[in-house]
């Protein structure tokens, strides 16, 4: 089972940089302490130079990324502000019956509220929830393919 490590990179930046991303790694290392069952894909772990692409190429892993968001089980949406990629992950999600989570302070954003089935205001909310075992009952609620119980309980 996967889950989609979807998130803000460049967002409204005009210049070619990217936000902060260590989100991806704090999330990266705790989701298979307490859902092991999960592999997790992280598109930046991939294609971490991925602004620098050329044309060609650039298109070639976006469209793959999107497929890939039809595909997986859970789409973990990172979204502290408006990203137009990050919703055209979710939306692919979404409409493929996938289970979307996202983390965003946007909670009246329509794409956060519309198209999640969970959403967490901070990233520390979702790290309590992960950790104390409600997210897994969360997912469990909402048909995810889990074990009842917490095996690191």
């Amino acid at each position: 089972m996967r889950i989609f490590l979807a998130g803000i990179m460049q967002g409204s930046l005009v210049a070619s940089e990217m936000h902060e991303q260590d989100y991806r790694s704090r999330l990266r290392n705790a989701i298979p302490k307490y859902l092991p069952e999960y592999e997790v894909y992280d598109p930046l772990e991939f294609h971490s130079d991925s602004i620098g692409y050329e044309n060609k190429k650039g298109r070639g892993v976006f469209l793959h990324h999107n497929q890939m968001c039809a595909e997986v089980d859970v789409l973990l949406a990172c979204v502290p502000e408006a990203s137009m990629g990050t919703a055209i992950e979710m939306w692919e999600a979404w409409r493929h019956d996938k289970l979307v989570i996202s983390i965003s302070p946007m909670k009246h954003n329509w794409a956060v509220k519309f198209l999640s089935h969970v959403i967490f205001e901070r990233e520390a909310d979702f790290l309590k929830a992960l950790c104390d075992g409600s997210l897994r009952q969360q997912l469990i609620n909402l048909g995810a393919p889990l074990n009842a119980k917490n095996p690191n309980k």
